[in-house]
């Protein structure tokens, strides 16, 4: 039987070390299990927080999305071709060359001819000519002065033409579309479209762009013009432009940007038709949203506000013919209609000073007519960005599915393993992101599915090692004052380590035992005891302890602890042996101290016994799966308790066997007999422990030893006569080494065996009857 069972048969009604770890152990695998579900529980509400902000469609939030749009458009920006569109740029060398602007409206007019004359489709200004030209005739003559011989002059320029009215005349008889600016504010007069706007469906919804206001050209202007449409351009919250609008409403009333009017003028098309979701036959969605625009040949898919998204080009000079090149004489009609026939021109100026500037994803500074020009580009040319009215609701699967199952896999996988998912997850989404923008045009927001991904990762990961940190202090909490600092760093860092099993080792086992502790629990109360152990045991642990040493239990009074598991000790039986020497010198300095110290229970002259033997153990977490303990079973294990037992019969302090005595090179050692301990039929030699190696040195304690060997020998070859004579001729020095006890058994044993006959094969070995 184990001797930690026969122990614990013997003190079952006492409070042990393996019932306090057993009982801890159970608490440390309940909350270990309960803590495993905390990441989770915090993963899955990183989800759901997610996944309602990226559903909730909260102004702002889409940002790092736009963001990512505009590395794909500078990464893969549209190719450029011929749509049939051009740009005439009032430009710095046309502002050199022509003269400061505001330029003489006769010179717009000029311009609107030869781009008419040329055979144009659409003229689009983006200009609002507001204010009545300075340079008129009827202008100038305002200003001068009303004096006696100006009658004349005053007189031939008022009859001259208005050149706002040349600028009319030249419009009415080209295909152009005049701008206007849309205010919030409420001021300027109303909109008086050429040709209204029809609906599909039910009327767009708040999402379209609303104003008050307008700033318009002059009424002439206006009424000349083919068709009027919006100049006004808005980029995002950063200021960045990629969506750009093609419808807004000014007081309830639908008008057209510049870009899908001209669309319209240069294929004399009819009203333009604007499509909502419940009027297209093939967009589910909330009603009024709206889904495309005709005009004319062309359809156009739009966000639910009537934005066109931007896919904007690379810089492409063909695209654009200097005012200057058409206000000269030295260009040829010819040269004019090669440049500009069938195609839709659009006005604009990119002098400093002139340009209305935009910020794009491929520039910071971009003139708005060149917005415009693109636009129309992508509706003639069909290329057109798409954001699928499925996307947002892949995108809130996406971060269901990857956020939601790595919040699931992270905790039992680990965080290396977790990382790998993770990144893996992160670079498909990537990947799939810019492979739909780059083959199909598609906008798919990566971003929440990513975030999804990196916050599960980052306070799964935070949360474990928190919880890792807090269950590493529970553990010391909880075994600090049972097991070794080594141990109890192991299990910190390996919390599994509480489960059943075992390992074979070479270990050194202690038991410690106060002599006489049944009289001492008679002469005080269960307090007083508990004070009295409390005192013995707190000095005894430190320095088992302090001989890395891991306390496996208390048995009432005694002591249970081994070297070399669950760390390996290279030096365990010289800090075995150097343990149980200090304890016994520690005893002394207790005897004399504690009782005269205040409060402290100590009964007279307190004695231990110690017992110690090396040999292979089976250590580990013994029990059954409801109740564990860290403890070690084996022969070795049960002849160091016989070996304790044996100290009160010999009247040694320590007591140890021939396995631990051969590993003891150096120690004071003294062979005390050959036994067979209760229980065994394998008889072993004994030695007493009486220091370390000072003591060997002795050369007293050398005589001592040389002599004692003498009288076992003289005692195994049974010549009891001369063997009784050495006990007596030494018995002092036995006395003083405090072996009187050593003396006494071998006289006794001497008597008996000198009266009777010794069996042949007598070999000197004492079988003990008693633990």
């Amino acid at each position: 039987m184990p001797a930690a069972l026969q122990f614990q048969g013997e003190w079952g009604n006492q409070p042990d070390m393996a019932s306090g770890i057993r009982n801890l152990g159970k608490m440390v695998g309940r909350w270990l299990a309960m803590i495993k579900t905390g990441p989770i529980i915090a993963g899955v509400l990183v989800v759901i927080a997610i996944a309602a902000l990226q559903f909730a469609a909260i102004p702002g939030f889409d940002r790092l999305g736009l963001m990512v749009f505009d590395s794909y458009q500078n990464a893969a920006p549209r190719a450029y071709q011929d749509a049939g569109v051009r740009i005439i740029d009032i430009d710095e060398e046309s502002v050199e060359r022509l003269g400061q602007w505001p330029w003489s409206r006769t010179e717009i007019a000029k311009l609107t001819q030869r781009l008419s004359d040329a055979g144009a489709a659409a003229i689009a200004f983006d200009i609002v000519f507001s204010e009545p030209d300075r340079t008129s005739p009827r202008q100038i003559a305002a200003r001068l002065p009303q004096e006696e011989g100006n009658e004349d002059l005053l007189r031939s320029l008022s009859d001259l033409p208005d050149n706002d009215d040349i600028l009319a005349d030249s419009f009415a008889l080209a295909p152009v579309v005049g701008g206007f600016f849309l205010l919030h504010e409420d001021r300027g007069d109303p909109i008086e479209l050429p040709t209204g706007m029809a609906v599909l469906g039910s009327p767009p919804s708040g999402q379209v762009e609303h104003y008050q206001g307008t700033v318009q050209s002059l009424p002439q202007l206006q009424q000349a013009s083919a068709g009027l449409g919006s100049l006004s351009i808005v980029g995002d919250a950063d200021g960045i432009l990629r969506r750009a609008p093609l419808v807004f409403f000014h007081k309830d009333k639908l008008v057209p940007s510049l870009s899908l009017e001209a669309l319209r003028v240069a294929q004399q098309a009819g009203s333009i038709l604007v499509k909502t979701s419940d009027g297209s036959g093939e967009t589910a969605g909330a009603p009024g949203s709206i889904v495309s625009l005709k005009v004319g040949d062309f359809e156009v898919p739009t966000t639910a506000a009537g934005e066109l998204w931007m896919h904007f080009s690379e810089p492409a000079p063909e695209r654009t013919i200097p005012a200057w090149k058409l206000l000269s004489d030295d260009i040829s009609e010819e040269e004019i209609r090669a440049a500009v026939e069938g195609q839709i021109v659009f006005v604009g100026a990119s002098a400093t000073g002139l340009r209305d500037l935009i910020s794009t994803p491929l520039n910071e500074n971009e003139p708005g007519v060149i917005v415009h020009a693109q636009a129309a580009e992508q509706m003639i040319l069909g290329e057109f960005l798409t954001r699928p009215d499925w996307a947002p609701g892949m995108e809130f699967f996406l971060i269901l599915l990857l956020g939601g199952g790595l919040a699931l896999l992270l905790p039992g996988a680990g965080a290396t393993i977790g990382a790998a998912i993770g990144t893996v997850a992160t670079l498909a989404v990537a990947a799939g992101s810019w492979l739909a923008f780059d083959q199909l045009h598609y906008l798919l927001d990566p971003t929440w599915p990513i975030i999804a991904l990196i916050l599960v990762y980052a306070v799964q990961t935070l949360l474990s090692f928190r919880q890792e940190e807090q269950q590493r202090a529970y553990i010391h909490t909880a075994f600090d004052r049972y097991l070794s600092p080594e141990m109890v760093r192991q299990i910190a860092a390996n919390p599994e380590r509480l489960q059943l099993g075992g390992e074979e080792r070479e270990m050194t086992v202690l038991f410690c035992d106060i002599r006489g502790f049944s009289r001492i629990s008679e002469q005080y109360d269960p307090k007083e005891v508990i004070n009295f152990l409390t005192g013995f045991l707190t000095p005894m642990c430190n320095i088992l302890l302090e001989k890395k040493a891991t306390v496996d239990k208390f048995i009432g009074d005694a002591i249970l602890a081994f070297w070399n598991a669950p760390l390996d000790d290279p030096d365990q039986f010289r800090n075995g042996a150097r343990a149980a020497l200090q304890m016994v010198d520690s005893l002394e300095r207790l005897n004399r101290e504690l009782p005269q110290k205040p409060g402290q229970v100590w009964p007279p002259d307190v004695k231990i016994g110690i017992g110690m033997n090396a040999g292979l153990c089976c250590v580990g977490n013994m029990g059954s799966q409801q109740r564990l303990s860290y403890t070690l079973i084996g022969d070795t294990v049960n002849i160091a308790s016989r070996f304790e037992g044996l100290t009160k019969q010999y009247g040694v302090q320590i007591l140890i066997g021939s396995a631990l005595a051969e590993q003891l090179d150096g120690f004071a050692l003294l062979e005390l007999d050959r036994v067979k301990v209760v229980g065994r039929d394998a008889s072993d030699t004994i030695y007493a422990l009486l220091g370390d190696e000072t003591l060997n040195r002795d050369p007293a304690y050398g005589i001592m030893q040389s002599w004692h060997d003498e009288f076992l020998t003289l005692y195994r070859a049974q010549n009891w006569t001369a063997a009784s004579q050495m006990l007596g001729q030494h018995e002092a020095t036995y006395s003083d080494a405090g072996l009187s006890t050593l003396v006494a058994v071998y006289r006794e044993r001497i008597e008996q065996l000198s009266k009777g006959p010794v069996t042949a094969d007598w070999d000197g070995v004492f079988e003990a009857t008693r633990k």
